[in-house]
């Protein structure tokens, strides 16, 4: 009998480091809850959002830095290769103007929607923005995101958190 390799289930949480600790506290919940479900994280090892999905992300989880011990994190996904650099400026509206370390954080975009491999994109992305609006490096990993067709919840748009609320509750219901 052959042995079936279980496919891993990936999604991404991203978002502002001006997330509301609210916000903050509902993403470590989802986490916790995707961790569950099976999926693993992938996120970039900032403060506020990516350390609140990371923090209910249990062992399941892919941080990927835009340099080594980037806030003293220890991941060993650090530096992006070439061409996530390549993905990220063929998306970014004004490229030319990044200075190096922002280029690196973009080309970190790359890896936390579409895998170390850049081959295995997400299943989703969760994430925070402010007033939902495209702001900030959040909207390179949404812009990446919509850019190979990957669903995106914004946890600011009422509708999209609500999405996920009643799946967590149906699902809560339903083991009860």
């Amino acid at each position: 009998m052959e042995d079936e390799q279980k496919e891993i289930k990936y999604y991404s949480g991203i978002g502002s480091r001006q997330t509301p600790q609210d916000v903050c506290d509902l993403m470590t919940v989802i986490a916790r809850y995707l961790y569950f479900k099976g999926y693993t994280l992938r996120s970039g090892g900032a403060k506020a959002a990516d350390s609140a999905f990371e923090a209910g992300a249990g062992a399941k989880k892919e941080i990927f830095l835009p340099w080594k011990k980037f806030n003293e994190h220890d991941s060993p996904f650090y530096k992006p290769q070439e061409e996530a650099y390549k993905i990220a400026s063929e998306i970014h509206p004004n490229w030319q103007a990044c200075k190096e370390h922002v280029r690196c954080f973009h080309a970190r975009n790359a890896l936390i929607i579409l895998g170390k491999d850049l081959q295995t994109p997400s299943d989703f992305v969760v994430c925070w923005t402010r007033d939902g609006k495209m702001f900030g490096g959040t909207s390179i990993g949404i812009r990446m995101a919509r850019k190979f067709d990957i669903p995106v919840f914004n946890l600011a748009i009422e509708k999209d958190k609500n999405r996920i609320l009643d799946r967590i509750k149906d699902d809560a219901r339903r083991t009860i």
